[in-house]
């Protein structure tokens, strides 16, 4: 399903009172749901689903899931360079499959646009894609790692 119509079913679901929303085209299905305004976040399973997408080179108003403590811990520990953030929730994948080398190493050049990861989210995979050319200064996720909304995942210099 197009990134845009996923756009728009997100806008449907802000702008009603439906708690959740569920559409089928052919064999993919999305499914998004409403987090309760008068829940604690801290109380809510992690595995909840997405109902902000981020668009890239635009500036995000919706809160991060790390508390201020966790992102100045992780803060100091970035090399200086451009960072790459996860669009969405899902599972990072360093390579298209196990027995495949990895899209990006430490050290290696990229293109802006070029593939540098994978994240799976409701059993898709989308291509995570560097913002800019430059070097891979570090790599922050481990394959496999469930990665969350606007976590840091690569360091660009």
């Amino acid at each position: 399903m197009d990134l845009r119509k996923i756009r728009k079913l997100i806008d449907l679901l802000e702008e009603s009172n439906l708690a959740e929303l569920e559409i089928k085209e052919g064999e993919e299905v999305v499914r998004l749901s409403r987090v309760p305004t008068k829940t604690n976040p801290a109380t809510l399973p992690t595995t909840s689903p997405v109902t902000h997408v981020h668009m890239p080179g635009q500036p995000s108003s919706v809160p991060t899931p790390q508390t201020p403590a966790a992102q100045s811990n992780t803060a100091p520990s970035l090399p200086a360079g451009h960072v790459v953030l996860s669009p969405m929730v899902g599972t990072y994948y360093s390579a298209p499959s196990p027995e495949s080398p990895p899209f990006a190493k430490v050290g290696q050049t990229v293109q802006q646009g070029e593939t540098i990861g994978i994240i799976e989210a409701m059993k898709m995979f989308n291509q995570i894609e560097a913002d800019c050319s430059g070097t891979i200064a570090a790599i922050l996720v481990e394959n496999g790692q469930p990665v969350e909304f606007d976590e840091p995942m690569f360091v660009i210099a």
